[in-house]
């Protein structure tokens, strides 16, 4: 299953002693989430040297040098460092809408999905569902979303879209598709948010400057707990009187940190050198994708406009008895992935995942399946 000029890649930027991984752990290829990475020794030593305060006070110059230079990389007047990419999402809802309000997003959004209905619950809002494939939609699709101005209509105030977007397999957005869709945002007054947890992998994978892309957001979240290998943390970004808006429902929220600069030397440490690394863990999907098609009874999903990032999605046959059994199969021998539905199993790469150990994943997925 392995070899081949199909799988080979240049010289890997984990080569250099001070990228490795710090691990207790024994050796497993963990391909459940991009979430699961550990600091490098450098990433370690980053943490350690980090002046710190109290940012609830107001006085964390770590937070605050890493808030600034996210904000400064998207191009946006202010960042807020928040524990997650949940609270950093339903911020930005709670800053722009109020009880009654109605979200625009695709029906497979995180927030929909994965958020524990905070939309609601914190925030008192619908979401009006779209559909489209990767969880990319059209203009069009947002034109026929909005509600009318009626006493017995919510009202339409908030846009939110996914890049790249986790239940499409990794789809990334273009520039242009976002714009227009912004754009049409914006003829009806909508807030337009970015949930960009994995921003810097589509911008990698696009080919294209993340700042070009946020201009044509009012806010976007970022995640630095997923690709970018930081241990905590997503940073929301914005106008400056909004973000500071959020600040105060952070707190409400219970998102209030203190010595906070140990995480946030982290993300900046990931801002700053694991960005452009991004590509090896998107050549690494490529290459299990590519292995996994060969099997017989795995059906590995395209990706929804052709751009691969660090997602893998594939179906198992029905004689292979499921995908949770068949994930539990591949656990059993040292090979982790998540079944997000009966038919359906996920795996993603990152900066903890070697090619080598992509190849032993696609031989364990093959005995799996032969036997």
């Amino acid at each position: 299953m392995s070899g081949g000029n199909l799988y080979r890649t240049p010289p890997s930027w984990r080569d250099h002693p001070r990228n490795r991984v710090v691990t207790s752990r024994p050796m497993t290829v963990d391909l459940r989430s991009d979430t699961v990475t550990r600091p490098t020794a450098a990433m370690w030593d980053a943490m350690r040297a980090a002046p710190l305060g109290d940012d609830v006070l107001g006085d964390e110059p770590s937070v605050q040098a890493f808030e600034s230079a996210v904000a400064h990389r998207l191009g946006k007047d202010a960042g807020l460092f928040t524990p997650s990419g949940t609270m950093a999402n339903q911020l930005a809802i709670r800053g722009a809408c109020e009880p009654g309000d109605e979200i625009i997003a695709h029906r497979e959004s995180h927030i929909i999905h994965y958020e524990t209905g905070a939309p609601a619950a914190l925030s008192g809002c619908m979401i009006a569902p779209l559909d489209g494939p990767g969880g990319v939609f059209e203009p069009d699709a947002v034109h026929r979303a909005i509600r009318h101005r009626d006493i017995h209509a919510p009202r339409s105030k908030f846009l939110s879209i996914e890049n790249s977007h986790n239940r499409g397999g990794g789809a990334i957005w273009t520039v242009g598709g976002f714009a227009a869709v912004a754009a049409a945002g914006r003829e009806h007054g909508l807030h337009v948010h970015v949930d960009g947890a994995r921003l810097f992998n589509a911008a990698v994978a696009g080919g294209y400057d993340a700042k070009v892309f946020a201009s044509h957001a009012d806010t976007l979240s970022v995640c630095f707990s997923k690709g970018l290998g930081a241990p905590v943390g997503s940073v929301l970004v914005g106008p400056r009187e909004f973000i500071e808006r959020c600040r105060r429902f952070r707190k409400m929220f219970g998102g209030g940190m203190r010595q906070s600069g140990l995480l946030a030397a982290a993300g900046l440490y990931a801002l700053e050198h694991h960005v452009e690394r991004l590509a090896e863990d998107h050549a690494n999907a490529t290459r299990l994708a590519s292995g996994l098609d060969r099997l017989d009874g795995i059906e590995v999903e395209p990706v929804a406009g052709g751009v691969r990032t660090n997602i893998v999605f594939f179906r198992v046959a029905d004689r292979l008895g499921g995908a949770p059994a068949f994930a539990e199969r591949l656990r059993e021998h040292g090979i982790a992935m998540i079944a997000l539905d009966p038919d359906r199993i996920r795996a993603v790469t990152h900066l903890d995942v070697t090619s080598e150990q992509i190849d032993r994943a696609i031989a364990v997925v093959c005995d799996v399946v032969d036997h």
